[in-house]
């Protein structure tokens, strides 16, 4: 079973940048697809993109395209979200996600899930 950590949210100003990292706790970290995800306060959890096990491809929720890339490096059991002019509608917790099958959209479809990091963007 794999453990997820998120870090790197905090408090920032509209139109800035931010990574946000996922460090897994197996050295097969490999073998799973990667999600991220973000929940608003009073909304649901929403798709913000995913990426393959290899990273070769990645798929994006239309409202980030342009804004946020994903990316992993599976030598160092991490995955990151680049996440470039934000906005304060961008607020939110961010949780990673993995799964050693799926690929899409559906949160209900993830198995492991972090505890989230909070990213807040003042206007």
């Amino acid at each position: 079973q794999v453990q997820l950590v998120e870090s790197g949210g905090r408090l920032v100003q509209a139109g800035d940048s931010l990574r946000l990292s996922c460090v897994a706790s197996e050295q097969t970290f490999s073998n799973y697809i990667m999600g991220w995800f973000r929940q608003a306060p009073g909304k649901e959890r929403e798709f913000v993109g995913a990426i393959t096990r290899s990273g070769r491809s990645t798929n994006y929720a239309d409202f980030v395209k342009g804004r946020f890339t994903i990316s992993r490096d599976n030598a160092k059991n991490t995955l990151y979200l680049q996440m470039n002019s934000l906005k304060p509608e961008d607020t939110a917790v961010y949780f990673c996600a993995a799964d050693k099958t799926y690929y899409g959209n559906r949160a209900s479809e993830y198995d492991y899930w972090g505890q989230g990091t909070q990213v807040t963007v003042s206007s």
